[in-house]
């Protein structure tokens, strides 16, 4: 192994403290434990999975004030069993960041300026578009060759999942999909 200087000082150094400590009657496994459990308390503990890629990992998340505060591999996870990829490890920086949204926003054709907007005035105005462009574009039959065929769908509206998607959404996306009449449901993955 390779060490240039300052590493070795770091490690001499990181040795000796815990030499000294030990020599001590200072157990540094309850020093750590303790001090994780200070760190935990007036927390609400959650369970989530990681949204990076679609291995659907567990996560345990403590969250107080509003904020999370820390994030470790859940180790009853049947999937990750307590480890997290550095992707995984880093996604606290998702929702503690100060540029996440947390209201929708809207900006009027033309205008160069977002407003923010209710919860209800969003779904409002997404509900309306979809229902309006399927309407507008709905096909009942279509020609193949010299027969005229049902068709009862759009072509207007489509569908992209991604990898971080559970095969459950995957599952809900694609019924939701149908049921607005649509065949264009497609995945990241594939292109």
């Amino acid at each position: 192994m390779n060490m240039n200087r300052r590493q070795w000082f770091k490690t001499a150094a990181g040795m000796g403290a815990g030499l000294a400590l030990s020599e001590l009657g200072v157990n540094v496994q309850q020093v750590h434990a303790a001090t994780k459990g200070m760190k935990l308390n007036g927390t609400a503990e959650f369970t989530s999975a990681c949204n990076f890629c679609s291995c659907g990992c567990g996560m345990i998340c403590h969250v107080k004030d509003g904020k999370l505060i820390n994030l470790e591999g859940d180790p009853d996870h049947i999937v990750n069993q307590g480890s997290l990829c550095s992707k995984g490890a880093a996604m606290s920086a998702v929702p503690n960041s100060a540029q996440r949204l947390k209201t929708p926003m809207y900006r009027a054709p033309g205008a160069t300026e977002w407003k923010e907007i209710s919860w209800d005035e969003a779904y409002d105005r997404i509900a309306h578009k979809i229902k309006d462009t399927r309407d507008k574009h709905w096909k009942t039959t279509e020609m193949d060759g010299d027969k005229q065929m049902a068709a009862n769908r759009t072509d207007a509206l489509a569908f992209m999942g991604g990898a971080q998607n559970t095969n459950e959404e995957c599952y809900a996306f694609t019924k939701s999909m149908r049921l607005l009449g649509t065949v264009n449901v497609e995945h990241q993955a594939r292109l």
